[in-house]
C-alpha cells in the first residue's frame, strides 16, 4: 500500500506521477530525451541501461517496465535476461558491457567510477556523449527508482502488464504516454 494517498490505478511511477503532473512532465521529458531521443546507442540498449540500473536498486517495477520496453526494441528476452543476471556475460557488445558497468556503478555512488572505467569504455569505441548519457541515465533512474520505492508503489506481478505498457511506451514515448494517461 502506498505511502500517500495516490490516484487508484497507476502501477508504479504513474501513480505519484498523476498525483503531481506538473513534476512528473520535465521527469517524462528527461527520459524521453535520454532513452528516444537522437543518439549512437539505441533506444534499446538505452533500455537495458535503465533495467540494469533498476534491478541493481532492487526497484521491481521500473526493472520490469524498462526491461519490457527493452525487449520491444531489441527483440530478444533472453538479452534483457542476461544483462540483469550477469552483464559481463551477456550478448552484448564490450562497449555496452563497459557503460553497464560505469551505470552500475553510479547507482552505488557516482564517486566508484573510475579513470579505468572511462578507459574501459573508450577503448571499446564508446563516445564522450555516450558515457555521458550512460551516466545520466543510471543517475536519473537512480532518482526514479527512489521515487517509486519511497512512495511504496505497487508493482504488477504479470508479465503481460510490462508487455503492454512497454508496447504503448515504445510506440509513444514516455511524455505522450504519460500526458494522455494511456492506460492498458
Amino acid at each position: 500500500m502506498p505511502h500517500i494517498e495516490l490516484p487508484d490505478g497507476l502501477a508504479g511511477i504513474r501513480g505519484p506521477m498523476a498525483f503531481r503532473p506538473e513534476t512528473a512532465a520535465p521527469i517524462n521529458e528527461l527520459v524521453d530525451i535520454l532513452l528516444r531521443g537522437p543518439n549512437t546507442l539505441t533506444p534499446g540498449e538505452r533500455e537495458l541501461i535503465a533495467a540494469s540500473v533498476s534491478s541493481r536498486n532492487a526497484c521491481r517495477y521500473c526493472q520490469m517496465i524498462h526491461g519490457a520496453v527493452a525487449v520491444r526494441h531489441l527483440g530478444s528476452e533472453s538479452i534483457v535476461a542476461d544483462v540483469i543476471c550477469d552483464f559481463e556475460h551477456a550478448g552484448v557488445s564490450d562497449k555496452m558491457k563497459a557503460l553497464l558497468a560505469i551505470a552500475r556503478k553510479v547507482a552505488d555512488s557516482g564517486k566508484h567510477v573510475t579513470t579505468l572505467d572511462i578507459a574501459r569504455a573508450r577503448e571499446h569505441g564508446a563516445t564522450d556523449v555516450e558515457i555521458h548519457d550512460a551516466v545520466l541515465i543510471a543517475a536519473v533512474f537512480c532518482m526514479c527508482n527512489r521515487y517509486v520505492d519511497g512512495l511504496a508503489t505497487s508493482a504488477p506481478d504479470d508479465a503481460a502488464f510490462y508487455r503492454a505498457r512497454a508496447a504503448l511506451v515504445a510506440e509513444h514515448g514516455y511524455a505522450v504516454s504519460a500526458a494522455t494517461n494511456l492506460d492498458t
